[in-house]
């Protein structure tokens, strides 16, 4: 769990610390996010080969050098000279980095038998579910009391750590010693290209105005073709980087898809929290960080919980329970208002963490139950794949929806601002008032008091675009629940159910 904590904070840690690296390394906005950028990119890139590569150089070997090259380019990253060096190092850091997450979900799933698979992804989820949370709390605070050098240093020790107890606990069953087989060039250049444009898209389409710019419209046209290209060649590759049938399997393909848009929920929620509460209602961004962190803690909890009572209950259930909790999480949240307090906007955030925590455990047990242990490392890896690509997709979304739907509210809000419109006038004569007691001229006053009113006018519509787009978010979540009925009960080999086992 500690290589895959460490690295999903870096995967959020430098966003809060994005103007300090600006500033010291000399960067303009647009060059600073291919810090965040080329580190998204190289990780997306590597995690769906991470069963391949496993079983070319063996399993224990590679995550050994992962976590050596995750830990090494850390340190290079903390002691960068400039930018250039800075986005170079990033690559080399995701490319150690994209390996730990599925690596870690199959040692853990492979070594505990399936009676204590949920708690064994208790333990794994406190790391995916937690990493979120701490990592802009975490580089915030390290920011401000220290430098920004040392939100990459924090990793060296955890990562030592983490090589010292792989060489003495893990070890590799015989299905995953190193072999010896054909590479797929092909594969393995187009999923690159593919999925590289891809992140890219994501990451950089909002601020880029989508298919607008020239840009963005080329690297979705790149991404698309060598997608298709390389789920035609990967079908009939004889040793395909990753393989695709595994999908073949009704519960993987189910819970890969559920878990896109759990991720997806996720993310949108974590993302639009701080921006609401910095931008609308004044709070610094610790007090934001204070939203966000209670929640990370239900979710520990909350994991524990569902990790002992997957055994006992039926995980379907489990798994329906935990997305209406989610999904009426994200509800709450859309009933926010510009006078919400403290208790109002922290409540739903802990609803959430509890929702994520029964969500996950019966989740990841359904879906990896009918997977064979031979095929564990590939499908963890198209698993954790898909988890990064529906947070990547729901940040994306959110942002589009929240900056679309604010010009829209602004234009329809702004046909009543006319001096026919009567709280118009009543509201003008007020702000001109308080300004003429204020000191100012009278022709100044009535103008200031427009400037009030238009900013206030700014300000409700800003707060329905966020109303919106965690309304959305929550109907897209509560839309996965059919999904539920299609995935199959884990079975032992007598082919009894789980609970009649525990029984």
């Amino acid at each position: 769990m500690l290589p895959t904590l460490i690295e999903i904070i870096d995967t959020s840690v430098v966003n809060v610390s994005l103007d300090h690296i600006r500033g010291s390394l000399s960067a303009g906005i647009d060059e600073s996010t291919w810090t965040i950028t080329s580190y998204l990119v190289s990780n997306a890139i590597i995690i769906p080969i991470t069963g391949w590569l496993s079983r070319i150089f063996g399993r224990k070997r590679y995550l050994i050098s992962s976590i050596a090259l995750f830990t090494t380019s850390s340190f290079l990253c903390g002691s960068a000279w400039n930018l250039q060096s800075l986005v170079f190092f990033r690559i080399l850091q995701g490319i150690g980095g994209g390996a730990l997450q599925p690596i870690s979900q199959s040692i853990l799933l492979e070594t505990f038998p399936q009676r204590q698979h949920g708690m064994a992804m208790a333990i794994f989820g406190v790391g995916i579910m937690f990493g979120p949370i701490i990592g802009p709390l975490l580089g915030g605070w390290i920011t401000d009391n220290w430098s920004w050098h040392w939100i990459f240093f924090i990793n060296v020790p955890i990562g030592l750590i983490s090589i010292l107890m792989t060489l003495s606990f893990i070890t590799d069953p015989p299905y995953m010693k190193r072999i010896k087989m054909k590479i797929d060039y092909w594969g393995l250049a187009f999923l690159a290209l593919g999925l590289g444009c891809l992140q890219i898209v994501l990451d950089k389409g909002q601020r880029e105005d989508w298919f607008s710019s020239s840009f963005i419209l080329w690297m979705s046209i790149i991404s698309a073709t060598s997608l298709i290209l390389f789920v035609i060649l990967e079908l009939f590759a004889e040793n395909p980087v990753v393989n695709l049938k595994t999908f073949k399997n009704i519960s993987f393909s189910t819970g890969n898809l559920v878990m896109f848009f759990a991720f997806f929920n996720l993310f949108a929620s974590i993302v639009l929290l701080p921006i609401y509460l910095q931008t609308l209602m004044g709070y610094t961004a610790f007090l934001a960080g204070l939203v966000l962190g209670p929640g990370g803690i239900s979710t520990m909890f909350s994991l524990l919980i569902a990790g002992r009572l997957v055994t006992r209950v039926n995980p379907k259930g489990l798994l329906a329970f935990g997305i209406i909790i989610c999904a009426y999480a994200t509800y709450l949240m859309s009933k926010f208002t510009l006078e919400a307090g403290f208790a109002t906007v922290i409540w739903p955030r802990l609803v959430l963490g509890i929702g994520m925590g029964f969500l996950f455990i019966p989740l990841t047990t359904l879906t990896f139950a009918t997977i064979r242990k031979e095929a564990m490392g590939n499908a963890t890896a198209i698993f954790n794949l898909l988890r990064n690509l529906g947070g990547s997709f729901g940040v994306a979304f959110v942002t589009t929806i929240l900056s679309r739907r604010a010009q829209f509210h602004q234009s329809h809000l702004i046909e009543h601002l006319t001096p026919f419109d009567t709280p118009y006038q009543i509201t003008s004569q007020q702000s001109a008032q308080i300004l003429d007691y204020g000191g100012f001229e009278s022709s100044l006053s009535q103008y200031g008091g427009l400037g009030v009113i238009y900013k206030e006018l700014l300000r409700q519509a800003s707060m329905m675009s966020f109303n919106d787009a965690f309304y959305l978010t929550c109907l897209l979540m509560i839309s996965i629940l059919p999904l539920v009925f299609l995935m199959k009960r884990p079975k032992d080999v007598s082919g009894k159910h789980s609970t009649e086992v525990s029984h």
